[in-house]
């Protein structure tokens, strides 16, 4: 049995080694394996879901953050008889209007408490000296409305609105103005006029202040208004987007009756009256644009300035519609 041992030893290839295989080795077989399920469309960075998801998650999160500033917002309130009436009138959102006990109930007194009993906003009579610390110490005359901190959209939803409108795109950013009766103003113009939304940027400008709430005659109810963190970079995006940037200078490109891009996506920059548009904000407009005036008249404030160039780019608008 030994010698049949070492005869069989003798016939086995002397290099193989123990347990080879001829073939591939099976490599060929595992190449052939699957990788696993398709990943879903949202997943695969070059798929436009996974494009929208992104969009969407951003969105999500700028709404997140815009809750959290609304949250550490305080309420504002007004003061005095006929602010609180005007506010009331313009529709301006509030929580409780505060009457002072022992008022002399006038007509703007009544009809402050019909109004807000109208709207569900809780009528509360306090203590005088209650009511001169709500206020701050301003010069109520016994009427105090308090109004919650504005909630406003981002300019990427501003965008998207405008997008959706079914028309070219129509949008106003204001750069430098502080006054908020001129932010209200300008509001309520771009209502009249047929804009989708307002932008303002964060910082050195007027806010959505009850002065400007009810300047706007209740616009700002109806108009999306943004708050951009970066005005440039926002104005860079929508031009990105296909929308013709035009600012309002005294020394413009053209004046308002060569505004050919009246017709097309618009956004129209309104600069403060004091130093106009800033540099930055400037260097990112298409075109500036003036208005025409008789000789030795001032140049117009903010807010009438956005109303002439917005009533003319309503009229070419209107014209285009029909022709």
């Amino acid at each position: 049995m030994a010698g049949n041992s070492k005869r069989k030893g003798a016939m086995r290839n002397p290099g193989s080694k123990k347990g080879a295989v001829v073939g591939s080795g099976g490599q060929k077989s595992k190449g052939l394996q699957g990788k696993g399920p398709t990943p879903k469309a949202s997943d695969r960075p070059n798929h436009p879901a996974y494009k929208r998801a992104k969009v969407v998650a951003k969105t999500e999160a700028v709404k997140s953050q815009r809750r959290q500033k609304t949250e550490k917002a305080q309420a504002e309130t007004v003061a005095g008889r006929n602010p609180v009436v005007e506010c009331l009138r313009a529709g301006t959102p509030a929580t409780a209007l505060y009457v002072a006990l022992g008022i002399d109930a006038d007509d703007r007194v009544q009809e402050a408490v019909r109004l807000a009993a109208d709207r569900g906003i809780s009528v509360l009579e306090v203590a005088r000296g209650e009511l001169d610390r709500i206020t701050g110490g301003a010069m109520h005359q016994g009427l105090g409305l308090q109004v919650p901190p504005f909630e406003y959209a981002s300019p990427d939803e501003l965008l998207e609105l405008a997008q959706r409108a079914g028309q070219p795109p129509l949008l106003v950013a204001l750069d430098g103005v502080t006054d908020p009766r001129n932010l209200g103003a300008v509001v309520r113009s771009a209502a009249a006029f047929g804009a989708h939304g307002v932008v303002l940027p964060q910082r050195r400008s007027a806010s959505m202040t009850a002065v400007a709430w009810r300047t706007s005659a209740g616009t700002a109810a109806k108009l999306p208004i943004a708050m951009a963190t970066n005005l440039t970079r926002t104005l860079r995006d929508w031009a990105e987007a296909g929308l013709m940037i035009v600012g309002l200078d005294a020394d413009g490109d053209v004046d308002v009756d060569g505004l050919d891009l009246a017709t097309g996506p618009l956004v129209v920059v309104v600069g403060s009256e004091g130093r106009g548009l800033g540099r930055l904000v400037k260097e990112t407009c298409d075109q500036t644009v003036s208005i025409p005036m008789a000789t030795g008249v001032e140049s117009l404030n903010a807010s009438v300035a956005a109303g002439v160039v917005l009533a003319e780019v309503a009229r070419r608008r209107r014209i285009a519609a029909k022709g």
